[in-house]
C-alpha cells in the first residue's frame, strides 16, 4: 500500500456494478482499492481488519443492508469515512443513513468523473451528497448542548478535533501533533463518543457551527 495514497474498500453485492467501480477508482492515482466485499458481514470485518481511509457501501443488498452494515461498523468504532453509493433517492434513506454515520451519499447515476471529484472531497473532510439529495440535509444535525458536549473535551481531544474540520486523516493529524496514529484513532474514538457523533465529518460539522 502506497502511503500517498488513500485505501478503500468497495462493497456491493452486484459483481459487475463492483468491478466496474473498481476499475474506475484504479483510474484515478489519488485511490487504491485494497479490498471488495459482496456483503455486508464480509465488510465489516475487512474493515476491522484492514482499516481503510474510504469505504464505498451499497444500499440495497441481500442479508445486511447497507444501513445495517454502517451501523455495524459504527458500533464498533471503526473510523473509516462511509460513502453510499446506492440507486436510491428516498429522503429516508438518506436521512438515515446520514445519522447513522455516513460521510456522503452517492447516487449510482452520478457521472464517473463526477464521482471521482467527490471523493476527492470527502477524503478532505467534507459532506458529500449528490446534487438532488441537498435538500435533504436541512436540520439534520441538532446543536442541543452543543457547546456543553464539547467542553467535555481534553485539551488533545479538541486539538485533534481542529485538525479533523481541516479534512486531515489520522495520518496527517499524528504527523502535525507528534503523536503515534494510534494515539490518534484513541482521542478520535473518545471524542466522537463524547460529542455523539457517528462520524468524523459530523464532529466536524458540530465544531464549525459551534464557531459560527
Amino acid at each position: 500500500m502506497d502511503d500517498s495514497k488513500f485505501s478503500i474498500l468497495v462493497v456491493d453485492d452486484h459483481p459487475l456494478m463492483r468491478k466496474g467501480i473498481v476499475q474506475l477508482l484504479a483510474l484515478e492515482e489519488n485511490f487504491e482499492v485494497v479490498g471488495e466485499a459482496s456483503n455486508g458481514a464480509d465488510a465489516i470485518a475487512m474493515a476491522r481488519s484492514d482499516e481503510p481511509d474510504l469505504i464505498l457501501l451499497d444500499l440495497n443488498m441481500k442479508g445486511l443492508s447497507g444501513l445495517d452494515t454502517l451501523r455495524a461498523m459504527r458500533d464498533e468504532e471503526i473510523t473509516s469515512r462511509v460513502v453510499i453509493l446506492t440507486v436510491s433517492d428516498a429522503r429516508q434513506d438518506v436521512v438515515a443513513l446520514l445519522k447513522a454515520g455516513a460521510d456522503g451519499y452517492l447516487l449510482k447515476d452520478t457521472e464517473p468523473e463526477i464521482l471521482l471529484a467527490q471523493l476527492e472531497e470527502v477524503m478532505s473532510g467534507k459532506q458529500i451528497l449528490s446534487e438532488p439529495l441537498r435538500p435533504f440535509l436541512e436540520n439534520l444535525y441538532e446543536t442541543d448542548h452543543l457547546q456543553e458536549k464539547l467542553e467535555s473535551l481534553t485539551r488533545r481531544e479538541m486539538q485533534i478535533l481542529r485538525e479533523i474540520a481541516k479534512g486531515m486523516s489520522n495520518k496527517q493529524v499524528a504527523s502535525v501533533l507528534h503523536i503515534s496514529e494510534g494515539t490518534v484513532k484513541v482521542h478520535v474514538k473518545s471524542l466522537l463518543k463524547k460529542l455523539d457523533a457517528q462520524s468524523r465529518v459530523e464532529a466536524a460539522v458540530m465544531y464549525l457551527e459551534q464557531r459560527h
